[in-house]
């Protein structure tokens, strides 16, 4: 790569990390030409792009970055083989991660950039899978402000039931309480 090459290389690298919102950096060494289409493909059918850089080039795209603060990224181990994951989920790639090292040794997590936080080693893999994202949360929220108003609904629309030595509401029946 000569120098104009490596800069446009840097550019490009440096606007793709500036407009995602969530991206991480695995190690794919050792990964065979095999196992790392099969992962691309895995990523390719949840929406997430896989590219495989070169860590001084993502160095220096890092580096670079004004707008974001990125310095905690370069106490990553930024050596072997790199795949930068672009994602708009901060959790598919960690799950797609963690289903693939069931038969796999790799990729391990470098580190991951989600929703303004920094995850550092491949320990925080657990952690990333579980993050929920913005519309499981609002659905959630919404699953928890329906919970009491259909339960208002629900007693005001079904009869009342036989009160303990009272009037079935629904067949005017007196029935004494029972005996205890």
């Amino acid at each position: 790569m000569n120098k104009e090459e490596k800069t446009k290389a840097i550019e490009d690298l440096f606007g793709q990390l500036a407009a995602a919102t969530h991206f991480y950096l695995t190690d794919i060494s050792t990964l065979s030409s095999e196992k790392t289409s099969k992962l691309r493909r895995m990523f390719f059918d949840k929406k997430v792009k896989m590219q495989v850089v070169k860590n001084s080039l993502l160095k220096k795209a890092i580096e670079k970055s004004t707008g974001r603060d990125y310095k905690d990224l370069m106490g990553a181990p930024l050596k072997g083989s790199t795949a930068v994951l672009f994602s708009e989920s901060g959790s598919a790639p960690a799950k797609i991660l963690k289903e693939f090292r069931k038969t796999n040794d790799r990729p391990l997590l470098k580190a991951a950039y989600v929703e303004s936080a920094i995850y550092l080693g491949d320990s925080q893999i657990d952690v990333l899978a579980a993050i929920k994202s913005k519309n499981e949360l609002i659905g959630d929220i919404i699953g928890l402000l329906q919970s009491p108003a259909r339960n208002v609904i629900s007693a005001l629309t079904n009869p009342a039931r036989k009160m303990e030595g009272g009037t079935d509401a629904a067949t005017g029946n007196t029935e004494a309480a029972p005996a205890a």
